[in-house]
């Protein structure tokens, strides 16, 4: 009795729900076989024969395709519902991870992607109105935190097991053989979820699939901009930190094992700090949260300039780690500044314009890495870091004006 009194407490807490309970298993399935890959497709690009452009050009298009999904990814799943939205978007997935699979070549790397880089920012409008439907109004950023904190489960033991893969078979081999599992496991995830997640159905038409920049609430266009100059200083030396930290031409020459160890260090900071900062977050101002977190962004780039060996480069992915400190506060607070009835959409929105604009901050980072140094890519992003800081600090705004 007392156990079973203990558990419903734990899960009132934490906000978990048969609904949410199925989005958190899809989140590890998909994402375990997601990240197993992609944190070292720099390494299998170059591997195939691909230039040192080719890395920063997939950052690039990864960012532009995380813009123009988050468009049918609201609109679909305002449309049809989150349950139906999220196994077509893993079927999307899917045919990516086939592509790479049969076809060994960096081509096929880049067409895949069209498919495989697809699913997160198609599945993150529908993830948020799940969690807006089905979690209490009081719980909104808990819930949301739950979702971010089982994401870094698999960001960080995916790339850890890659890495494992790669030190073993090569690193053709090793990704390959990620790529079958992600295919596996997003199969898997598929069939959850279709017995889980509640069936939905929301018969909208009236709404655009895209809403114009002057009818976003005043406090969400100011979060969007300070987003945005601070994904460009996440963005810039994004698609080269496993060439700076593994490859020779970084300050420090370590393994992909270490460099997968390094990635679970960060995921795990995050995960600590998730649920304490959420508890905080549902009963006090959001801002002071997403601030901090702007900080650890800025922070990290020069942290990891200047780190000449393993041990430094600790205290840079815990840094990184830190940086999700207010992340989940800062998606609450685009739901909160978003007009009842069209979230998704509007939330698909504020993607589109954001990565929209972000997508030239890695091309901006692979022109600085070649041309001048890496020391350019690495001080360039922290000055834009800073530059989102002021721009939230003196216009973000926590209330909810619409």
């Amino acid at each position: 009795m007392k156990t079973g009194y203990i558990i419903g407490q734990i899960k009132s807490f934490l906000a978990i729900n048969k609904g949410l309970t199925g989005l958190l298993v899809m989140v590890v399935l998909v994402g375990m076989g997601e990240k197993m890959a992609e944190r070292f497709l720099p390494l299998y690009l170059t591997a195939l024969g691909a230039s040192l452009l080719v890395p920063g050009l997939l950052n690039g298009l990864d960012v532009l395709l995380s813009a123009v999904y988050s468009i049918p990814g609201g609109w679909f799943t305002a449309r049809y519902g989150y349950k139906r939205s999220l196994i077509w978007f893993n079927l999307i997935a899917m045919v990516g991870y086939l592509i790479v699979i049969v076809v060994p070549h960096w081509l096929a790397v880049v067409a895949g992607s069209f498919f495989f880089l697809s699913w997160s920012s198609l599945s993150l409008p529908a993830a948020m109105e799940l969690i807006r439907g089905e979690v209490s109004g009081n719980k909104q950023v808990m819930g949301v935190s739950m979702h971010s904190l089982i994401r870094r489960i698999p960001m960080a033991l995916g790339p850890l097991i890659g890495g494992v893969l790669i030190d073993r078979l090569g690193i053709t081999a090793g990704i390959r053989i990620s790529f079958i599992i992600a295919l596996v496991l997003a199969m898997l995830s598929t069939l959850i979820q279709h017995f889980t997640i509640s069936r939905d159905f929301r018969q909208i038409t009236r709404h655009n699939a895209l809403i114009t920049l002057t009818r976003f609430p005043v406090g969400l266009k100011w979060l969007l901009t300070s987003d945005i100059l601070i994904r460009y200083c996440e963005q810039m030396p994004y698609a080269y930190i496993a060439l700076w930290t593994i490859d020779t031409v970084g300050g420090a020459h370590i393994s992909a094992s270490q460099f997968g160890i390094l990635t679970a260090i960060e995921m795990s900071v995050a995960l600590v700090v998730y649920i304490p900062v959420a508890y905080f977050a549902d009963r006090m101002r959001k801002k002071p949260f997403v601030i901090v977190s702007y900080l650890f962004f800025t922070l990290f780039p020069l942290v990891l300039w200047l780190s000449p060996g393993f041990g430094i480069l600790i205290t840079a992915f815990i840094i990184r780690g830190l940086k999700e400190f207010g992340e989940p506060t800062r998606k609450s607070l685009i739901m909160d500044l978003s007009p009842e009835g069209q979230r998704p959409v509007y939330f698909g929105s504020y993607y589109f314009y954001r990565d929209v604009a972000v997508t030239g901050s890695a091309l901006l980072g692979a022109f600085f890495w070649m041309n001048l140094t890496p020391a350019v890519t690495f001080v360039s992003s922290a000055v834009f870091g800073l530059a989102g800081i002021i721009v939230f600090v003196f216009r973000g705004t926590y209330k909810i004006k619409i």
